[in-house]
């Protein structure tokens, strides 16, 4: 009997290679060329959608807090947003334009740039029945 080198039986199958080092490099190269690439791309949006925010006040803002109230009384009211928003200034006018608690309010946010001063306006209609009694000086139109 006669015994075999077990060695012997392995066979390396012929033309299989392995990965040489330039053909890795070039790889590495590509991937982070690309990586980089969308790195870049995803920055450049996120700067871009910085840049579209609005940081100007608007009378949306006053609408909403006089619209948590229950009950609203005819006043005309003046301020500014501090630090907030340096620079503007708001004016508020509540008044009741139909006895069963319909009430209007206007509002004024202005800005003063150079001489001239810019202004936006915005009215808004509240239903208040609790709200007290008040001469009617607004009509709807």
């Amino acid at each position: 009997m006669r015994i075999q080198n077990p060695e012997s039986r392995i066979q390396k199958p012929s033309g299989v290679r392995a990965f040489s080092l330039l053909e890795v490099m070039v790889a590495t190269v590509i991937f982070f060329t690309a990586t980089f690439a969308i790195l870049q791309l995803v920055s450049m949006t996120l700067k871009n959608a910085r840049a579209l925010q609005v940081n100007e006040p608007n009378a949306g803002m006053l609408a909403a807090e006089l619209a948590m109230t229950n009950s609203l009384v005819e006043d005309q009211r003046t301020g500014d947003f501090k630090d907030s928003f340096p620079g503007y200034t708001w004016g508020q006018d509540v008044y009741q334009v139909s006895s069963n608690g319909l009430f209007e309010a206007d509002f004024v946010i202005q800005r003063r740039v150079g001489r001239s001063t810019v202004e936006s306006h915005m009215s808004i209609l509240l239903f208040r029945p609790l709200s007290p009694a008040a001469p009617i000086r607004g009509t709807l139109q």
